[in-house]
């Protein structure tokens, strides 16, 4: 279901919204991808956070933010914070680990989620993988190979966040969750929802678009 979400490429235009107890924010975001290695992150909206890039190039991620025109590089321990104010990671959304390379994966009791009858995996990192998570568990749609659910723990096997799937559509040709909600552990009434408006996979995207000095012409354009 990983590589179903990313293609060999993927294109994508998204709205993230954040709720909160007492408001809710809006961001659209426009994102590119291609495999595990290259992916850029452009903030459209609200206007204040227009033209702030995230770049994951290999294994390093940058933040490009035009406000004091800097290119700001994340140690791998910032990849565990929050995506801007969000209930996503840094690693979530640039998708700096990998869950098919990064963990070992064992198959427990199928289990049913909105009728369907689910595959239940649970993931714990290899021993040399940076990674975020402590574990996690991974619930996927049988028959149609979609994510519908995943917890996420931390190594003190404490849940951390909650990830449900919603939407399934069939988008340029593949059918894929097209609204992901997660939502922290103990934390009332707070979630973040992400919505996919559009989507194209496979379209070829050069290397050298994945670099900083691209991140700064992006936003001029």
């Amino acid at each position: 279901t990983e590589s179903k979400m990313r293609g060999e490429t993927s294109q994508a235009n998204l709205i993230i919204r954040t709720v909160r107890p007492t408001w809710s924010r809006e961001m659209k975001v426009r994102a590119w991808m291609k495999g595990t290695e290259y992916s850029m992150i452009l903030v459209n909206a609200p206007v204040r956070d227009r033209g702030i890039v995230f770049l994951k190039r290999k294994k390093e991620v940058w933040n490009w933010v035009p406000s004091i025109e800097k290119t700001i590089k994340l140690p791998p321990s910032m990849m565990s914070q929050s995506w801007m104010g969000t209930d996503f990671t840094n690693d979530d959304l640039v998708k700096e680990s990998s869950l098919v390379t990064d963990y070992t994966h064992a198959f427990s009791k199928d289990t049913l989620i909105d009728q369907r009858i689910c595959y239940s995996i649970t993931l714990l990192p290899k021993a040399e993988a940076a990674v975020v998570w402590g574990s996690l568990v991974v619930c996927i749609d049988k028959e149609r190979m979609v994510q519908l659910h995943a917890r996420f723990y931390d190594e003190g096997n404490e849940l951390i966040n909650t990830m449900n799937t919603f939407d399934i559509k069939t988008m340029d040709g593949r059918l894929i969750p097209t609204r992901f909600e997660m939502i922290p552990a103990n934390k009332k009434n707070q979630k973040t929802i992400m919505m996919y408006e559009s989507v194209a996979f496979n379209r070829p995207i050069d290397d050298a678009f994945f670099t900083s000095d691209k991140m700064r012409y992006i936003t001029n354009k």
